[in-house]
């Protein structure tokens, strides 16, 4: 606990007293313009049409990068749990074993490497093809989904499935019908939640040139068309509301009256939604292994090996490296602040019944619309403004992210709270206890390390999304790779990209150790 707070403040005394000047004075004036656009937004008939347009490429792209996601994690998931090994005992047991270590070692790449850059490279490859944004999602969505459903499949029952393999069933046929039906509703929610994180990434990839909302935004942004940047991100929040109500109504099962026919016609219309989204964005997956594919690819791959230093060698790359750290430290401090008391406030179950009125309810539903609006602008968008009043570096960036951020750990958090055992609180109320104290006492202390177990996967998660806002100009890694970028230096971008990779991974292994040391 001392050496977290101890870094803590490090971080802070850095990025502030360090790096003086720290406020732009100047640029609140910017702000007060950006605020009040929000009371005029755009809304002439032309613009509605574009923004009508923009937003059906946006969730033509979340709905088929989740699908290709959703395939890869559920290979990659099936074949790296514990139950695709044989059972113990048999001669392939280690084998198996091996392979499935390896593949989930391999599988540690993508999904270290943010989907900008991906998109960065297959942009070079594909030029301006609607399958850089499908790709781009897909590939580290689904080695992410791929250790989710491993991890669901591993804590999940054996039992069954060892049964049908000792019966004479092979690995997929005992996976499939021991263990898949037992995570099947927890892969569909998790999948929902996919959407609503490709709908975001989605953005972001428009940002740099694939199309949709997050192209128009960027450009709106560059001639300081507040009213216009207003009409897109109501457009936003709009959309991933109607996501996450469908995907909380799921979550809160109920559509457990008459699933099977809710199911099948899930499954139909998903199939639907899928042929259509890519016949209207016109995706040819043959171009994956065109000549021309190929040959730009290999041009990448030769331009960027050997991979070669920044201009200021190793001291620039070891900086950037540091600041990185700080950015997404800072930023899931400043999130896990705001987050965790307004998630407690935003839960539906555990906050209403603790406190029992009515006002709770209606001030938990205003919280959850302020959360997706935090989380449904995008964190380049939050840097951008950010960046009018704090001048470029860590601060700057940590402090868009987190708020960004904040708004994801709001609903991760009131998920979990609303999940919770609730005895221990009804136990307190009916030996006397108040319903303020029974949730103190009762609640609190069950959800605390599963909220600190979020917030220290958050911080992975942050530390990939520090290049969204380094692309920007607010610091860290993603700013040396976005000058990289710009002056077409791809060896330059290939140390980056793995410098970028190390820190997730360092982050992650300091995240796992303190869930397990608070666990």
């Amino acid at each position: 606990m001392f050496g977290l707070v101890g870094l803590a403040t490090w971080l802070v005394w850095q990025a502030w007293w360090v790096r003086r000047p720290v406020i732009n004075g100047r640029g609140w004036p910017q702000v007060g313009r950006f605020a009040r656009a929000s009371l005029s937004p755009q809304l002439d008939r032309e613009f509605i049409e574009v923004v009508g347009r923009a937003a059906l490429t946006t969730i033509e792209f979340a709905v088929l990068g989740t699908a290709v996601a959703m395939l890869i994690g559920l290979t990659g998931g099936v074949v790296t749990c514990r139950a695709w090994g044989s059972l113990p005992g048999e001669k392939t047991a280690f084998v198996s074993r091996a392979a499935a270590v390896l593949i989930r070692a391999l599988l540690v790449v993508p999904r270290g490497i943010h989907e900008a850059i991906w998109a960065l490279g297959l942009v070079f490859v594909l030029g301006r093809n609607p399958l850089v944004a499908v790709l781009a999602i897909g590939i580290p969505f689904g080695a992410i989904t791929a250790k989710v459903i491993a991890d669901a499949l591993d804590a999940a029952d054996q039992r069954g499935q060892q049964s049908l393999r000792r019966a004479g069933a092979g690995r997929f046929v005992s996976i499939l019908y021991g263990l898949i039906p037992s995570v099947a509703g927890d892969i569909t929610a998790y999948g929902f939640y996919r959407v609503e994180c490709a709908l975001r990434s989605s953005v972001v990839l428009g940002a740099i040139g694939v199309g949709g909302i997050g192209f128009q935004l960027a450009l709106s942004f560059q001639s300081l068309r507040y009213s216009e940047m207003w009409t897109l991100i109501y457009a936003l929040v709009a959309m991933a509301l109607v996501v996450d109500a469908i995907g909380s109504r799921f979550r809160r099962r109920q559509f457990r009256a008459g699933s099977a026919r809710v199911s099948r016609t899930m499954t139909i219309g998903a199939a639907v939604c899928l042929i259509a989204a890519a016949w209207h964005l016109h995706v040819r997956p043959v171009s994956l292994v065109s000549e021309r594919t190929r040959s730009l690819a290999s041009r990448l791959a030769g331009d960027a090996w050997p991979p070669r230093l920044p201009a200021g060698g190793w001291g620039e790359l070891g900086r950037e490296f540091v600041a990185t750290i700080q950015l997404s430290a800072i930023a899931i401090g400043l999130a896990t602040l705001v987050g965790v008391p307004l998630a407690f406030v935003a839960s539906r179950s555990v906050a209403g019944a603790a406190t029992g009125w009515w006002r709770t309810r209606v001030i938990g539903a205003m919280v959850r619309t302020f959360a997706l609006v935090l989380r449904s602008v995008p964190p380049t968008v939050w840097a951008l403004i950010v960046l009018f009043v704090v001048f470029p570096g860590p601060l700057a960036g940590g402090i868009a992210l987190g708020i960004y951020t904040a708004g994801v750990l709001v609903r991760l958090d009131a998920d979990v709270i609303e999940q919770t055992d609730r005895a221990p609180m009804l136990t307190l109320r009916r030996s006397g206890a108040s319903r303020t104290v029974a949730f103190a006492y009762g609640t609190v202390p069950t959800v605390g390390p599963r909220l600190l177990s979020m917030s220290t996967y958050r911080w992975g998660v942050a530390a990939r999304e520090t290049v969204i806002v380094g692309l920007v100009g607010a610091g860290g890694l993603g700013r040396t790779l976005a000058q990289q970028n710009a002056a077409q230096d791809e060896a330059g971008m290939l140390t980056t990209v793995v410098t970028l990779v190390m820190v997730s991974i360092l982050i992650d292994s300091v995240g796992r150790r303190l869930r397990l040391a608070y666990s």
